[in-house]
């Protein structure tokens, strides 16, 4: 019998890694830059996917992305030109992302004609041209089954998400058996590309913006309105039901539209 329990405990363990090597932490970072420094800011970014190359294949990330906001809510009155998001294995990582030496250090192998003052003083440039307005840490939740690939031209819509309280858990099960089947038969009809749904990582009280986050990848603008056309003719009244808890779960905060120009993988 003791054995047996060992051999159980130890299966377990191994469940609960595998389940954690699936899961994937995201940071999205929403950044504002002064008008007459975007091309600057471009070229740092150029700067900075080179930079995040080195990252990746070293194993701090894995992935990189730099959207150009197209349209959107803005969030406490910011204008919002970009979002940058960046993929991680597991939160420990995430969490040492932001490390300002580690950049340094990642940078001066990216680019090793570079000295480190010129790399700190080129990082420090870039930090005093645009406003971080935003920084959110998030787990996934939930993500479709498909073949997608990033690639850059693709569209996103980031639809930031405040579960209404004392229905947290009521939302996160809306989202993951009612609203994922039916982005599941959108990417079927060619009507969108891949949905994933985003937890806030971090603990946030009450007074949190948003708790949760879902990203809705299209091929282009032609399929995104296609896809907001899309109505399920096969949809019961109980699932119609499901759907309108769903909805009344969560308060939709703010959605934004960007375009993916650059991307690590």
């Amino acid at each position: 019998m003791k054995k047996q329990l060992i051999t159980g405990f130890l299966a377990l363990l191994v469940s609960l890694s595998l389940i954690a090597q699936e899961q994937q932490y995201l940071v999205f970072e929403f950044i504002k830059v002064e008008p007459n420094r975007v091309l600057d800011y471009l070229e740092y970014k150029d700067f900075l996917a080179e930079v995040h190359k080195v990252s990746k294949s070293e194993g701090h990330i894995e992935g990189w992305d730099f959207w150009s906001l197209q349209s959107g809510s803005d969030l406490e009155g910011e204008n919002f030109q970009y979002v940058t998001v960046t993929y991680y294995q597991d939160p420990v990582k995430m969490m040492n992302g932001n490390d300002p030496d580690q950049l340094v250090d990642l940078a001066i192998s990216a680019f090793p004609e570079m000295d480190e003052d010129q790399v700190r003083n080129k990082i420090r440039d870039a930090m005093d041209m645009r406003d971080l307005a935003v920084r959110s840490y998030m787990v996934e939740v939930a993500r479709t089954s498909d073949a997608f690939e990033f690639k850059p031209g693709m569209l996103a819509s980031f639809d930031l998400m405040k579960a209404v309280e004392g229905k947290f858990q009521d939302y996160e099960r809306a989202e993951k058996e009612v609203f994922l089947p039916i982005h599941q038969k959108k990417i079927q009809a060619d009507l969108m590309e891949n949905w994933c749904f985003l937890r806030t990582a971090l603990p946030t009280g009450s007074e949190a913006k948003s708790t949760h986050l879902t990203m809705n990848i299209y091929a282009n603008y032609l399929q995104f309105f296609n896809s907001m056309e899309y109505e399920d003719m096969e949809i019961t009244e109980a699932q119609q039901q499901a759907v309108e808890a769903g909805l009344n779960s969560r308060d939709q905060k703010w959605v934004y539209l960007a375009t993916l120009e650059t991307l690590v993988r």
